[in-house]
């Protein structure tokens, strides 16, 4: 077997494995590109392998989405997929779990109406309420993995011979996700032990707020009663250990939906509905965004703050040091998944039920009066440098240094 082969065979099994951890006589629904067909056939053998009772494949085609959005009638994308949802909600209310394969082309919906891609966002996300909020408790096992188009390896290699550009972006993602190691799963295993570490310092503290400060930014974050800060692990209702984010190197928590003041400057591009967002600034007050500002994706950003009430405020805070290795590789992405674990970000949007005590459990209401946002959206935007200084003020007032020039304080 070629060293490609083997990467491939461990990226696979790394998936399934670690990922969303499959257990014997369970279902796992994958979503992927048709482009990924190759890859995805390998991830449904080692979920067989591992014991799955079945393997679901939800294909997807970048050419028929555009298609979509270029052609297809007006109300098409004002219409709720119930039939989508409600499969989906069904199948992890039967205990599967869920694999997504993302390929996606950073510009994929450039040029299209703005109003149309977040006529469809707002649609997908208010019929799949239910879904998120199992997902956002961890009712189930998920994971988010992605494999390189030639798109988007194009957009993040533009100046490499386009016959190498999908084999750099190979070669890019198999380190990030520890496969160029010998022990994969045992690299990984140690890797989460680190983020715990990390986690538990913190959860120790219990910090009042956080206080931001960086060129163009200057924001404090109050954080709720009892919050807690989670880590690249998980472990869903039927007690069993899955990782959502493949790569991941943050230490995330829920903030104060309406602690939120002050003013924070984008780090890096977000890619968002096929198209980048960047240089862009949002201020907040009362935990809600009262102004804005974006070089570019101006439209895209105003579709997404509008998508809903929830949409102005923000639903998670992550904590990445500028020396994870994904920061240190000087690779920009464009795609929230590697660029979210090279820097410091928030989300927009809906909170992680788990990232507060009880919260698995309480419905939501009980989320909202505990101090957590609720949203059809949850988007992450990169905020970290080397240059971002971040302190934890204890309920006494004390400032405490977590981040120093952009890396844990500890």
């Amino acid at each position: 077997m070629s060293d490609f082969n083997t990467s491939l065979d461990k990226y696979a099994e790394l998936a399934v494995k670690v990922g969303v951890n499959i257990q014997e006589g369970q279902t796992l629904v994958v979503h992927a590109p048709v482009d990924t067909a190759e890859f995805t056939r390998l991830i449904a053998k080692k979920a067989y392998e591992a014991g799955a009772r079945l393997v679901k494949i939800l294909w997807t085609d970048e050419t028929v989405t555009r298609l979509q959005f270029e052609k297809a009638a007006d109300d098409v994308f004002t219409e709720a997929p119930k039939w989508y949802a409600g499969e989906m909600t069904e199948l992890v209310e039967n205990g599967a779990a869920i694999l997504h394969v993302l390929a996606e082309n950073p510009d994929l919906l450039s040029g299209i109406d703005s109003e149309r891609i977040g006529n469809f966002y707002k649609a997908r996300g208010e019929a799949l309420k239910q879904y998120r909020a199992y997902q956002q408790s961890d009712k189930f096992s998920w994971c988010l993995i992605a494999v390189p188009s030639a798109p988007w390896a194009a957009k993040v290699f533009p100046d490499a011979p386009e016959s190498e550009q999908v084999s750099k972006l190979w070669d890019a993602i198999f380190h990030t996700v520890r496969v160029d190691q010998d022990n994969p799963v045992e690299a990984w295993n140690q890797h989460l032990e680190v983020l715990e570490a990390k986690s538990s310092v913190l959860n120790a503290k219990k910090y009042k707020k956080l206080h931001y400060i960086a060129p163009g930014t200057d924001l404090t974050i109050e954080l709720p009663e009892g919050h807690i800060w989670a880590q690249g692990d998980s472990i869903n209702e039927r007690g069993h250990s899955f990782v959502a984010n493949m790569p991941t190197e943050e230490v995330f928590t829920a903030p104060l939906k309406t602690g939120v003041n002050g003013t924070v400057h984008s780090t890096k591009p977000l890619s968002y509905a096929g198209n980048i967002v960047d240089n862009f600034s949002l201020t907040f007050e009362a935990g809600k965004v009262v102004s804005f500002t974006a070089e570019q994706g101006y439209e895209t950003l105003e579709r997404l703050l509008n998508m809903d009430d929830g949409a102005r405020y923000l639903g998670e805070v992550a904590l990445v040091p500028h020396q994870s290795p994904i920061s240190e590789s000087n690779i920009l992405y464009y795609n929230t998944l590697f660029d979210e674990n090279a820097s410091n970000h928030l989300a927009l949007g809906s909170a992680y039920a788990f990232c507060i005590e009880g919260g698995k459990e309480m419905n939501q209401e009980q989320l909202i009066q505990s101090g957590l946002n609720t949203s059809v959206t949850h988007v992450d935007f990169m905020i970290g440098s080397g240059e971002m200084d971040i302190y934890g003020v204890t309920a006494e007032g004390k400032e405490e240094p977590v981040f120093l020039k952009g890396n844990w304080a500890f």
